[in-house]
Formats: C-alpha cells, structure tokens, sequence
C-alpha cells in the first residue's frame, strides 16, 4: 500500500487503513509540496500519524475539480430524487462504518468515544438523511403580477463552495454543510482543521464508495493560514461557509470580500445562562452542568456565565459544585464511565490554564478545579472542571471566551438587570433561561440578544431548528429548512405574456 494510507490501531483495539492525502477528484493524492502535519492524540501526548498539507496550488486543483464537476450534466442535471438516494447512500456508509469513524474522532479529539459514536455520528448521519430528504422538495413558485406577465422564481446552487470546518465537532460540523450545500446541487472543497483532520479523510473513502461523481465533493488538509487563506481568497469559490473563532471569522470576511463571495460564518460565543428564584433548582443544575462541561467546555454556544438571581445563588453554587464533582469524570476517552477526556491540543490545555490565572488575579472565588488533572496516566491535556464564583462583569474570565470546562458563575438582583447583563457582551450564539413562570420565560427569550435561546434547557441543538447567532457571533444560519437559503440563489424569470412596445 502506498504512503498514501497507513494501518492503523487505535487504543480501543480497532485497526483501519487512515487516507493521509488530500481528497481530489475522488482519489487520495500528495500535496505539491510534500509538506504534512502531524495529529496528536491529545490523551498521551504520542502522535498518531502525519497527513499532506495542502498549500495554495493544492487549493487551485480542487477547486478546479470542484468547478468542473460543477458544470458536468452528471451532477448539474442529476434528477433530484436521484440526489437524495445518493445522500441517503451516503448516509447508510457513515451508519456501516459509525464505530471506525467514532474511533477516529476520539483518538485524534480527546472526547469521549460514547459521546462520538451515540451523539455525533448520530447526528451526522441524521443530518444527512434530513437533508436528502430536502434534495427534491427545492422549487421556487409563481408570483401573481397581471395576466400578461408570468413571473416565477428558481432556487439555484451558488457553485463552487469553500467549507472551513473546526476542531471541536469535526465530523458533526462537515455533516451540518455538507448536507445542505450537496441536496442543493453545489459542489465542495472543504479544509479540515489542521489540529483534527482524520475523520474527514476516512469519510472520503465512503464519498467515493457512495457513488458521487469526481469534483463533488473534495477534502483537504493544512493549515488555516495557508490552505484555509488561498480558499476563502479564491476567485474560483462562490461562497465560504466557516464555523470557527470571531478572529479567524473576521479575516474570512476580509478575504472572502475580493469577489464579494456569499458567505456563512458561525463564531466564538460567551452565552448567559439565567437562573431565576422561581427555577427548578435540581433541572437548573443538571442543565448548566451540560451546558458548559460537554465535550470538555469546547462549545462555541457553551452557556459559560451563570447568572443566578440572589435568593437562590448560595444553593446553586453548592449544588452545581456537588453534581460537576460527581458527574465530571476525568479520564481515558475510550473509558465507558468518562465525561470528559482531554482538551484538543496542549495550545487549548495552556490557553485554560492562563484563564485560571487571570480569574485568582481578578479576585473571583475559585470554587472547584483550577489545575491541570493528572490522574490519567499523568500525559494528556486534561484540566480539572473549574468552577468561579463571584465573579464581577468587568473581569476577563466573564468577557471572554475561554473554550474549556471552565464557569463563571455571579449573582443579580432583578429581571432587567439579568438581562441588561446578559446582553453586556460582543457575542450572540445562545442563551438559556430557567424559570416556571412560563410568560417570564417568554418574555426574556425575546429581550436576551441572541440567535438561540433555551427555556429550561441548553444546548440541546436540533438539527430541524435553524441554528446560528448575532453581533460577532456569525452571519447567517446553519441546520433546518433555513440551513438551504445559505446554499441557494433565488433566480427571477419575467415572461412577457402581451405587453407590445
């Protein structure tokens, strides 16, 4: 076998052939340059192999394939239906090969292979079956003018769509733009993030096997400077679909501007979560728990500040205390009872840490955790789960993102300044409220500014609900039937019926 795959075993046993090229034309090739990147597994710090980079003349040749294949009456005029069977395929392959893909992700992610193999290849696949489901209900309509016009609309692909997808929910990620982009008729080159980029190219080998034409869909790797820069800045792609940090996300726009490309951003989040006096207290604590501690805190909606109203805040502090202790288990992710494996990589480990700093400096209370967890072996980029309380809402821990399972927690007196507070921040992801005053619950929904907002819940995401924020959040929205506006042009037709000049 080529140097273009290698044998692989993962820690729970589970041996595979990993691509390490860049996918092209449905085939698995070298970069130009015969740079790579190496992956490390984050749980003991050894890599587990190294993949081709792609550098900007790797970039030109799949966005090249991804124009022709654009343009062939293969995929152009595939018959619709005959589309959705095709992504239903593509799903049905993710379902055959869910554990190595779920192994995948653990071994290069650090999350916990219970939660990569139920919930996230769960929800790719379900992303990809809702949205073949869509491949033939796409049609424009008629629009009454007068009897000597017909005016009608078409929904047509964008082309060439360049996807940048991160670290955090790699597979999940591609599934929520790959499904829309494909069951639309557009075409694909999609960057994976150079920290996690196996999955992908596993995932290439079930796109070849599904049956998609060569150019439909094609993944590369590298670094988001130099692949991730010549996609978003090249004048062949249509549209830059990112989810990523608001920093990366403004560079995106400014590249992606030098030919004005359709673009969808979904970016960083510091997303309140309110506890008022009146909540279920033991529901409160148990969804806060999910809200910040999943997937080792690296959720862009992650509702990270607690607010809780005064006369509660005491009970809630030493409730969510007691449950993160017993329900945050720290340990190997391929282990059947742990929470929360390791951060993705040392840089993310050490950018916690620096915030556990910053909070002791600023004077906020540190409740649990605050240190690097070294019961695992004593490797890996494992941090204990870090709790903060009293903490004011000019200090660094409150306003910025940390991307980590790390809490601010702080206590208000009345609805409006719980909301006043809330919406004291640049972001505009998410937001949760919890309260049994269901016409309270409503009314603050529609005050916090945000694109999503829970009532006694959070970050149970669907991917049938439109998701997607405001302010430096994003542009845009992502899953549900609005997830197709972001991959279709809306074409006017005016048929002149007896208008004589």
């Amino acid at each position: 076998m080529s140097d273009l795959f290698v044998e692989l075993t993962a820690p729970n046993g589970v041996k595979y052939s990993q691509p390490r090229g860049l996918f092209i034309n449905n085939e698995f090739v070298k970069s130009k340059s015969g740079e790579t990147i190496t992956t490390i597994n984050p749980s003991d710090e050894t890599e587990i192999t190294s993949v081709y980079a792609a550098g900007p003349e790797d970039v030109d040749i799949a966005v090249a394939a991804a124009r022709k294949a654009f343009k062939d009456p293969s995929w152009r005029d595939m018959d619709s239906t005959a589309r959705g069977e095709l992504l239903y395929r593509f799903a049905e392959l993710i379902e055959k090969h869910r554990e190595t893909l779920a192994t995948i992700e653990t071994w290069d992610n650090g999350k916990a292979y219970s939660v990569s193999l139920s919930e996230d290849l769960g929800e790719v696949i379900g992303a990809i079956k809702y949205y073949a489901g869509y491949a033939d209900k796409i049609h424009g309509q008629v629009i009454n003018t007068s009897p000597k016009k017909l005016a009608y609309t078409l929904r047509e692909p964008l082309g060439v769509c360049g996807q940048i997808i991160p670290w955090n929910f790699p597979l999940a990620m591609a599934a929520w733009k790959l499904g829309p982009a494909l069951c639309t008729g557009n075409t694909i080159v999609m960057k994976a993030a150079e920290q996690t980029p196996l999955s992908l190219l596993y995932l290439g080998t079930l796109v070849k096997e599904a049956g998609f034409p060569p150019g439909v869909i094609n993944f590369i790797n590298g670094e988001g400077r130099k692949a991730g820069a010549a996609l978003a800045q090249h004048l062949g792609v249509d549209k830059i679909a990112f989810t990523g940090s608001t920093a990366t996300g403004k560079e995106i726009m400014k590249m992606a501007a030098v030919n004005m490309k359709n673009i969808t951003l979904e970016t960083g989040g510091k997303s309140p979560l309110l506890i008022f006096d009146d909540a279920d207290l033991d529901q409160a604590v148990k969804w806060a728990h999910i809200g910040i501690m999943y997937n080792q805190g690296q959720v862009c909606t992650a509702t990270s500040r607690i607010l809780v109203q005064e006369g509660v805040y005491d009970n809630f502090v030493s409730a969510f205390k007691e449950h993160v202790a017993q329900t945050s288990v720290v340990g190997d992710p391929f282990k059947d009872d742990t929470f929360q494996g390791p951060q993705v990589t040392k840089a993310q480990f050490e950018r916690v840490l620096s915030y556990v700093e910053s909070g002791k400096s600023e004077g906020a209370t540190l409740v649990a955790g605050g240190e690097a967890f070294k019961n695992v072996g004593g490797k890996g980029f494992f941090i204990a789960p870090t709790i903060f309380s009293d903490v004011k809402d000019h200090m660094k821990i409150y306003r910025e993102e940390v991307f980590g399972p790390f809490v601010v927690i702080s206590s208000f007196k009345t609805e409006e300044e719980a909301v006043e507070r809330a919406n004291d921040t640049s972001y505009g992801l998410g937001a949760a409220v919890f309260t049994e005053n269901i016409t309270k619950g409503h009314r603050v929904a529609r005050d916090i500014e945000a694109g999503m907002v829970w009532i006694n819940s959070s970050n149970d995401s669907d991917i049938r609900v439109p998701f997607g924020g405001v302010k430096q959040s994003g542009i845009g929205r992502e899953l549900g039937e609005a997830g197709l506006e972001a991959y279709t042009n809306k074409k006017a037709v005016h048929v002149n019926l007896g208008t004589k000049l």
